[in-house]
């Protein structure tokens, strides 16, 4: 009798242990950590520990470089050989001069391609989980799978800029209201500021923080070809006997000449429709999709104060800090107690038009509603109602 007293007694202890004890007991175990590049759920490629940045076909920098480097290295060895030559025509001046606006476009595509075109990141809250019951819970579980997603949120939100009423759209990927002129790229997989397209020449989002560099890297290229093509011609002209013989006779020259009049044709109209979009403050996007076509466009401040403000305004920071230490839990998907009972075995992402991967599941949804909203996207952006806040473009310029 003693011997069962003893052992009742020793089980109500071990139960009856306060609940401080039991949360350290269960959290004694140190959760591993991994870098937040590790577990991105976008389909970005990261580089030397995550500090570069690219988009999913990055291996088309390849080809870039190639069409690049190639034309540009034929005409500097070309150059070379007719300098030493001893063509008074051709010195070392013409040369640098080839060589140096090279170097500028592959400096102009590699920033343009691996640092953070401006994307936002994910929200990580659940959406309607004031009080933690059980019925919160699946409710929730079912939004996030898009089983009943008009459940909780509006898929629209008004937003003032500069006076005018413009509506932003939830995105169900990344859970969030899009700030104005942020757009969802359906290659990336994530929500980018002031989106203006998806470059497959350049492996990356055109977006808020890179443009500038975009703008750089095509002006750049248009020179360059302009360049090449002129000292071609002129090498073909002085030198002596007909036109035709003298094509016939250098062929480099000639290959060179045709190859850049094609591509003047392209990178050349590709500047200038850039340069008009930033003179009217329009992205590429806006553009295709007729936005202004017919009402007039908040962002357009006049030519001077759009061109200073892709040019000489502050590039944002980036919002993401891809070598931060996160939980290895953030890389799993919902706790399987709770997958099993209110997710379903097949989830579509209404973003990316398909069914979601181990990879792209969501992650294990904390118990309380947070923003939705996008914090501190840019310092131009004030709260001032519960479902709408103002923009005041200006203080980018200030």
């Amino acid at each position: 009798m003693q011997r069962e007293i003893m052992s009742k007694k020793k089980i109500s202890q071990v139960h009856c242990l306060p609940s401080g004890d039991l949360m350290t007991a269960s959290t004694s175990k140190r959760i591993p950590e991994i870098r937040l590049y590790k577990a991105w759920k976008g389909n970005n490629r990261f580089f030397c520990g995550g500090r570069l940045i690219f988009g999913p076909d990055v291996s088309s920098l390849f080809l870039t470089s190639f069409l690049i480097g190639a034309p540009a290295l034929t005409f500097c060895i070309r150059m070379l050989v007719w300098i030493r030559r001893g063509d008074p025509f051709f010195n070392y001046t013409v040369l640098t001069s080839g060589f140096i606006l090279t170097l500028l476009d592959f400096m102009f595509l590699l920033l343009t391609s691996s640092r953070d075109p401006g994307i936002i990141p994910r929200n990580k809250s659940s959406m309607n989980l004031e009080d933690g019951s059980e019925s919160s819970l699946t409710q929730s579980m079912e939004w996030v799978n898009n089983k009943t997603p008009h459940l909780k949120v509006p898929k629209t939100k008004d937003v003032f800029v500069n006076g005018y009423t413009i509506k932003v759209k939830f995105c169900d990927t990344c859970l969030l209201y899009r700030p104005p002129r942020a757009s969802h790229c359906s290659i990336c997989n994530n929500c980018v500021q002031r989106f203006d397209h998806h470059c497959p020449w350049v492996g990356q989002c055109i977006a808020r923080r890179n443009y500038p560099f975009f703008i750089c890297f095509i002006s750049t290229s248009t020179l360059l070809c302009l360049y090449v093509f002129v000292f071609s011609w002129i090498n073909l002209i002085r030198q002596p006997g007909k036109l035709w013989r003298t094509m016939s006779h250098d062929i480099v020259s000639v290959i060179l000449i045709v190859y850049t009049f094609v591509a003047i044709w392209f990178v050349g109209g590709l500047t200038i429709f850039h340069f008009y979009l930033m003179s009217t403050n329009q992205t590429t996007y806006e553009n295709f999709r007729y936005r202004y076509d017919k009402k007039e466009n908040p962002y357009k401040r006049g030519l001077l104060k759009n061109v200073k403000e892709v040019f000489f305004a502050k590039i944002p920071p980036s919002q993401l800090d891809l070598r931060a230490m996160v939980p290895e839990e953030d890389d799993i998907t919902i706790a399987s107690e709770y997958q099993s009972e209110y997710s379903s075995s097949v989830r579509y992402d209404s973003e990316m038009g398909g069914k979601l991967t181990n990879r792209d599941s969501p992650k294990k949804l904390p118990m309380r509603t947070r923003n939705l909203d996008n914090i501190d996207l840019s310092d131009d952006y004030d709260r001032t109602k519960d479902d709408a806040f103002e923009v005041d473009l200006s203080s980018h310029l200030a």
